[in-house]
């Protein structure tokens, strides 16, 4: 993958490339992080859509199976690609799994008051909410990733 990367931004003109590598790390979060919107919203989406009428469980169900795959898919790309996070011992991938996955809950919970107060209560259209709310999760996964879990030293500890 990192070689697909490299070659792509190899096509692009100098200026370009220059500014890449300048925030390499902000544009790989970007494109991951569209990534993993996109698992996030088409697993919600194909929950909404399978699930006959419109039970007040189904929100809570689409979010939750959603988070699991988008964020278990955003562990892995965000650890090797974006934030080129090594561990050397299990107990220090523990340490990095558990810290991202617990990040990753806050927003759960953000996303889940989200639907409940827009769709549940306000009675908003699943669809747009689930598009609207990606918006703000993405920033605060970014944060969250950037200033707790993926922390290697005091440079990288700047946003």
């Amino acid at each position: 993958m990192e070689s697909l990367i490299k070659w792509f931004v190899s096509l692009l003109p100098k200026k370009l490339q220059d500014i890449y590598y300048k925030y390499e790390e902000k544009w790989l979060y970007l494109v991951f992080g569209a990534l993993t919107t996109l698992v996030s919203i088409v697993t919600k989406l194909v929950i909404f859509y399978a699930v006959p009428g419109n039970p007040k469980w189904e929100n809570t169900v689409g979010v939750v199976v959603s988070w699991i795959c988008a964020v278990t898919f955003a562990f892995f790309t965000n650890k090797k690609y974006v934030f080129k996070n090594e561990t050397k011992t299990k107990a220090e991938f523990f340490k990095v799994f558990v810290s991202f996955y617990g990040a990753r809950g806050a927003t759960l919970l953000m996303e889940w008051l989200i639907f409940f107060v827009c769709c549940d209560l306000l009675d908003i259209s699943q669809t747009i909410i689930t598009f609207a709310s990606q918006v703000i999760i993405f920033i605060a996964n970014y944060l969250l990733s950037k200033l707790f879990v993926f922390k290697n030293n005091k440079e990288d500890q700047r946003v």
